[in-house]
Parts: structure tokens; C-alpha cells; sequence
């Protein structure tokens, strides 16, 4: 069987899975297999494939046929310019989440900012290094480790109730070799941190009982229930970190939160019932879908903000 004829049947075979994507999923199980780049697959689509690697290729192709993510099957993702191992300890990162680690990492600059003293409350004036972030919910260690990456001095905790998906989040920050910046806790919310943060980032399980009812097999019978599971309004777990937060949290300090698009007002009321004088701000995803809910202290924003 030559690659092109390989690439031809695993396109026939994933269609009914894949659909519009069966040809770039069946390229990129190749790839794996023959552990090319898509330029080096496409220059070889002439060769034959060696019957080993045809095996293993023809076993992916009928897993994927069993809806078995992708992710998955290739063992990594790519997420904010990083790659992540992936495996079923965690939920596979998702595109939508890199606006939480972008409006993060926007806050934790103004945390750091002169602009940040101007009016308001006047929090002390931090250096990176004295930058603290909980990493609440971690999974695979995804917004840890891009935080981490993109703030080099700051210290990140890795918190996750699920020890398997804190060996995950282990391996994927040593890959990274942010084992020495990134320290990881078991246990429940933010029960675990040791001291107070500055920012509290979290992506926790938001789907509600309806929403989880009708997910598609890709994700209910592979990707782990609890890391997905918010309850009947998909709110439990967000309603009790809102709670917790303003013991957790320094002076200046901000929560952000990944929501399913339609909870955001009723997350925005949660945020200001427990942070009655801070700034609450919901943001859009490029979906114009309300994605996170941000709460920082007036005092750390610049004055030219826009809610």
C-alpha cells in the first residue's frame, strides 16, 4: 500500500466519524504512525508503506471509527504554541481556553504595571517574581504550563482533585522543564493552596446534566465524566471557588473563569455577590459567545479599562 493509498482509505473509513476532517484526521494518524511532518507525508506519497506501520495505522483508523478522540490516538495537542501530552487522565485542551490564558496573562501584566496605581485602591505594586497564580482544575496542566511559560519568573500551583491528572500535568510540565516553577496540589478548589495568590485561573467542569446527557460519543465514552460534570445548572463547582476565592486571594488580586456561553450573567451575579467592589467583565470568545467572566479589583486596572 503507498502512503497516498493509505491517506485515500483512512479518508473512506473516517468519513462517517470525521466527516468534512476525514482526510486531515487520516493524514495525521499516518503521520504518526510514520512519524513524518505533513510536508515530509505529502513528499512521500509515492513510497510504500512498510506492513508494520500499515498494521498500526489500520488499528488507529478503527479506533477513531469507535470515536476515540484524536487527540487521543496521537497522544499530544497543541495548545497556545505548546504541544501536551494527552491521554484519558484529562480532558483534551481545548481552542476556546487560550482566551482564558490570554486575559490572564493581560492580568497579571496590569498586577505589574505602574498603569495599575492610577485611582482605585492602590494595591502594592509587584515584580514578576513575587507573582503568585493558582492553576485551579489543572487537567493536563495546559494554562499552568502556558502561564508559566509566558511569565518565566512567576510561581504557579497546579491544583486538581484527580492525582491521575496531576501525573499528567507533572509530565507535561517537566517536558516543558517547568517542574521547578509550577508546584502541584492535590485536592478540592483552592483548599490546597498554601498561601494567598494573586491571580486564580480556572477552567472547572461547566456542563450542565442536559448539555452532558447529549454530548457526542467522542467525548462522553472517552474524556473523563468528572473533569466535564458542573451539575444540573453546570454551576456547582464555579459557585463554590467564587465562595472560597476572597480568603484565597492577595489584595489586588483577580479570579478568572472559563463558562459555558450561556452562564454568564448568572456567573457575573455569583462574581459580585462574593466581590461586591470589584470590577466584573465578561468577555467574548471569537464566537462572540460569552467565554470567561474575569473579577479584578478596581485598583489593579488601568484607568482607560472597557467592560
Amino acid at each position: 500500500m503507498l502512503v497516498k493509498e493509505a491517506i485515500g482509505l483512512g479518508k473512506t473509513l473516517l468519513a462517517p466519524v470525521a466527516g468534512e476532517d476525514a482526510r486531515l484526521e487520516a493524514e495525521a494518524l499516518l503521520r504518526s504512525v510514520l512519524g513524518l511532518t505533513r510536508a515530509q507525508l505529502y513528499a512521500r506519497l509515492n513510497d510504500e508503506v512498510p506492513p508494520p506501520a500499515r498494521d498500526r495505522f489500520r488499528a488507529l483508523v478503527d479506533r477513531r471509527q469507535a470515536h476515540e478522540p484524536i487527540s487521543y490516538l496521537r497522544g499530544h495537542k497543541e495548545f497556545y504554541g505548546l504541544a501536551f501530552r494527552t491521554d484519558p487522565r484529562a480532558l483534551i485542551p481545548r481552542p476556546e481556553t487560550e482566551l482564558l490564558v490570554e486575559l490572564a496573562l493581560a492580568a497579571a501584566r496590569r498586577r505589574l504595571s505602574p498603569d495599575s496605581l492610577k485611582g482605585g485602591l492602590r494595591p502594592p505594586l509587584l515584580t514578576e517574581a513575587e507573582l503568585t497564580i493558582a492553576d485551579v482544575g489543572t487537567g493536563c496542566g495546559c494554562i499552568a504550563v502556558a502561564l508559566a511559560t509566558h511569565l518565566p519568573q512567576a510561581r504557579v500551583y497546579a491544583i486538581d482533585v484527580s492525582p491521575a491528572a496531576l501525573d499528567l500535568a507533572r509530565e507535561n510540565a517537566a517536558a516543558h522543564s517547568l517542574t521547578d516553577r509550577i508546584t502541584f496540589l492535590h485536592g478540592d478548589l483552592l483548599a490546597p493552596l498554601p498561601v494567598p495568590v494573586d491571580l486564580v485561573v480556572a477552567n472547572l467542569p461547566y456542563v450542565t446534566a442536559a448539555e452532558l446527557a447529549e454530548l457526542p460519543p467522542d467525548i462522553a465514552a472517552f474524556e473523563p465524566g468528572e473533569a466535564l460534570d458542573g451539575g444540573a445548572d453546570g454551576l456547582d463547582h464555579i459557585r463554590r471557588l467564587l465562595a472560597a476565592a476572597p480568603n484565597h486571594l492577595r489584595p489586588g488580586g483577580a479570579v478568572l473563569l472559563e463558562i459555558g456561553w450561556q452562564q454568564g450573567q448568572a456567573v457575573a451575579a455569583l462574581a459580585r455577590e462574593h466581590f461586591p467592589v470589584a470590577r466584573v467583565t465578561l468577555h467574548q470568545d471569537y464566537g462572540g459567545r460569552n467565554r470567561v467572566v474575569s473579577v479584578e479589583d478596581s485598583g489593579t486596572l488601568p484607568t482607560d479599562h472597557q467592560e
